[in-house]
């Protein structure tokens, strides 16, 4: 099971708070941490600890975040050998606080992210050759997102597509998603019809549906998922596992790479997202991005341990 990813690599400057403050509020007692993140990286890591082999796709800055992500995603057994370097830009560095409830605001600077271009990925997947699925949130320039989706396509590869931070996507680029996975924030912008806030969930999953997109998982955050088929339009709820919430950093991206594992060995969506699920579920009782995600045998411990209640 051969897993690309192409995204983003930050590091996150993490402040623990009672609570986040108000504009022009100034707070003291924070705990703060630095943390490897960048959904392109987290997701990558995701993937990796629930045994898939996987290729990161991506670029950081010449300094020491940039030396430390890398080597933080060596270490998880990851491929690093299509990471690019920029001279001029620096790595990215995401500002998260955290409350006691788990919740928090990011602010990102994208630095070297925004660096990488579409001749990189077309040489990187040329060098990886054959792959079992594609995995991208939208944290690099849109060009890497069509070159590395038309590449994969054609190659027969699952395309699994998270679109956060979230804008309109052209539907000539939804017709070759296997899989679009935004949250329920993020739907009500990915067609260009809706507001951000408190968008028509099903409304706007018929429209990207009718843009020839096969299937589409809109994450609920403590409320589970819900997925729609593209074929029979239809949408299935599944429901979330109820942990005591730490930390929601990356809850999203540890179940986008759950997700596409679970895919690539073949399990149902149902059983695919159940699985991703339980990996999420566990992420967030943990502080952090990267430092939250499960191995597979803590998800199967998990899940096995649901049965038996």
């Amino acid at each position: 099971m051969i897993i690309v990813e192409v995204g983003s690599l930050n590091m996150d400057l993490v402040v623990q708070m009672p609570e986040i403050p108000k504009l022009g509020e100034t707070l003291l007692g924070g705990v703060f941490k630095m943390i490897p993140g960048g959904k392109g990286a987290n997701q990558a890591v995701s993937a990796a600890r629930l045994g898939a082999k996987v290729f990161m796709i991506g670029c950081v800055g010449i300094d020491t975040f940039g030396e430390k992500l890398i080597t933080g995603l060596s270490n998880e057994g990851i491929d690093i050998s299509n990471v690019f370097f920029h001279a001029e830009e620096s790595t990215g560095v995401a500002l998260i606080q955290v409350d006691s409830q788990g919740q928090n605001t990011i602010s990102v600077a994208s630095g070297a992210n925004l660096c990488l271009t579409s001749s990189d990925v077309e040489k990187a997947l040329k060098s990886i050759g054959n792959f079992d699925a594609l995995v991208m949130p939208l944290e690099t320039p849109m060009e890497t997102i069509w070159m590395a989706t038309k590449i994969a396509f054609h190659k027969g590869a699952k395309v699994i597509l998270n679109p956060a931070p979230a804008q309109t996507i052209d539907p000539a680029l939804l017709s070759m998603i296997d899989f679009l996975v935004p949250n329920e924030h993020e739907i009500g912008l990915l067609n260009g019809s809706a507001q951000k806030s408190d968008p028509d969930m099903f409304q706007q999953a018929e429209i990207l549906i009718s843009h020839g997109l096969k299937h589409l998982i809109v994450t609920l955050g403590s409320q589970g998922s819900v997925y729609f088929d593209g074929m029979t339009k239809e949408g299935v709820i599944f429901p979330p596992y109820k942990v005591n919430t730490i930390d929601t950093t990356g809850a999203g991206d540890c179940f986008i790479g759950a997700l596409a594992v679970g895919l690539c060995e073949g399990k149902t969506i149902a059983s695919a997202a159940g699985f991703a699920s339980a990996a999420s579920a566990i992420s967030v009782t943990r502080l952090g991005a990267q430092s939250s995600l499960p191995t597979r045998r803590e998800v199967e411990e998990f899940m096995d341990k649901i049965l038996l209640t």
